[in-house]
């Protein structure tokens, strides 16, 4: 007999029940197809639905498993941001000028988890173009955790989706923070693995040098399952790294382990409740036999300004078939980064990617004396709808926002976002790990030791 909290279990777990045959993939579907019509009525998760195609893919697997051959996700409904290829469904990317537009193909992340054997529910509704705000003619997402709460940035959907029980795990994207953002948001873990790690082939682009490809799911395991996945080379991307990588066999004893932490940084600006989310999991990993020291952080407060110009400048190349020609068919907030991209000159985008370089430089010599970094997500525990409003009008508010995300966007390093101790009222909170690049496994094993002796991820909204 299917559990009650069936919605809420584990990858693993779910994946173990399938297989031994206690409950059926078409229960599951089932199951989950009736908690999304009963809910995202009121959340707006998704963007788009194909249930009887669900459903068809779920007896399916139910005949591989009668033939013993389920595969590693055989069965488990996931979601995937509407900037994801899909030969069977629409990909719209948040913007009014895609609606309707069928590819022709998966894109390679998609391609993976189906040939893993998970079912793709549908699509994730996300931000214009995956920048800062929906499309005006779009009913943003609603975090389960509170109607006045920000859901996150462009993977807003995919972060809804999986706090609300409404999908297992599903994909996102972080081009300034857009998986973490979600994931702190929502509850949930998510990882912005290393630029290049994950395939960008059939992906929208934002901008093309900035995005990374990752998974958010409810737990670090159930990450390092899924980035074990849809990690590795792909032909179809020169840009994607050679070789693969078992994720799913993290390291989890992490004694020894050296955590820096800046002070300073981790606090500056920061509410009350972040400092004191990111001081307790640093005291919990200290309990677990890191050493967590003190380290001075280079100048980061650059990079979120130039992150917005070196994305602006990308964007803007990305658009240019239609942008300015349909310009009155964009929101405010894309056209202004677009707007950006475009009348930037030359010189002021080299010095960006000099400074960017040296960033990059820096970064790296501060990761190779320790293993990774602890800090917050962002500076604003639970932030509400209108505090972020500002972001389509205000540059240096959304460069605030981004100043704990950005910079490791512009290096390339991978960060692991993980749930801690919540804001006064309960509400979500999320610090992160940040490792040097292609040190993925280390992120993963950090995040399954801290998650086995903690409980946030393991709490779910009132719904």
């Amino acid at each position: 007999m299917a559990p009650a909290d069936l919605h809420y279990l584990g990858l693993s777990e779910l994946s173990a029940l399938l297989a031994a045959r206690t409950v059926s993939a078409v229960e599951v579907m089932e199951h989950t197809l009736t908690r999304i019509e009963r809910l995202d009525g009121r959340l707006h998760a998704f963007a788009w639905l194909d249930p009887e195609a669900a459903l068809h893919q779920a007896r399916l697997a139910d005949q591989r498993f009668a033939r013993g051959e389920g595969r590693a996700l055989e069965g488990v409904p996931v979601a995937v941001k509407d900037m994801f290829d899909t030969a069977d469904m629409p990909t719209a990317a948040g913007m009014a000028i895609h609606r309707g537009v069928r590819p022709d193909h998966d894109a390679t992340v998609v391609r993976r988890l189906r040939e893993a054997g998970a079912i793709n529910i549908g699509k994730t509704q996300m931000t214009e173009g995956a920048f800062a705000l929906h499309h005006p003619s779009i009913t943003p997402p609603l975090n389960p955790w509170g109607a006045d709460l920000w859901p996150g940035a462009s993977s807003s959907g995919s972060g809804v989706a999986v706090a609300a029980g409404l999908a297992y795990a599903s994909l996102g994207s972080d081009t300034g923070g857009s998986i973490r953002f979600p994931s702190a948001a929502n509850g949930l873990t998510g990882l912005k693995p290393s630029w290049g790690r994950v395939s960008r082939y059939g992906a929208f682009e934002l901008a093309a040098s900035l995005d990374h490809i990752g998974p958010i799911a409810r737990s670090a395991r159930d990450v390092a399952l899924i980035q074990s996945l849809i990690a590795g080379h792909d032909p179809s991307d020169p840009t994607s790294w050679p070789g693969e990588a078992d994720f799913a066999c993290s390291v989890e004893d992490i004694a020894g382990l050296r955590i820096g932490m800046d002070p300073r940084w981790n606090s500056e600006g920061c509410d009350d409740a972040v400092i004191r989310a990111v001081n307790g999991a640093a005291e919990t990993l200290r309990a677990l036999g890191a050493e967590v020291c003190e380290i001075d952080l280079p100048d980061l407060s650059a990079a979120s300004r130039h992150w917005e110009l070196l994305a602006g400048t990308e964007a803007a190349v990305a658009h240019e078939r239609t942008y300015p020609a349909r310009a009155a068919e964009y929101g405010p907030a894309l056209s202004r980064l677009l707007d950006i991209g475009r009348s930037t000159s030359a010189m002021d985008h080299q010095r960006a990617l000099l400074d960017r370089m040296a960033l990059t430089g820096a970064l790296d010599s501060v990761l190779a004396g320790i293993d990774c970094l602890l800090m917050p997500v962002q500076p604003y525990a639970a932030p509400t709808l209108e505090r972020l409003g500002e972001l389509a009008a205000d540059p240096e508010a959304n460069a605030r926002l981004i100043a704990f995300t950005a910079p490791f966007n512009l290096g390339g390093q991978p960060a692991l976002c993980l749930p801690a101790q919540p804001a006064d009222g309960g509400a979500p909170v999320g610090v992160q790990l940040v490792a040097a690049r292609g040190r993925e496994a280390l992120l993963l094993g950090a995040g399954i030791a801290f998650q086995r002796v903690t409980g946030w991820h393991r709490a779910h909204p009132q719904m």
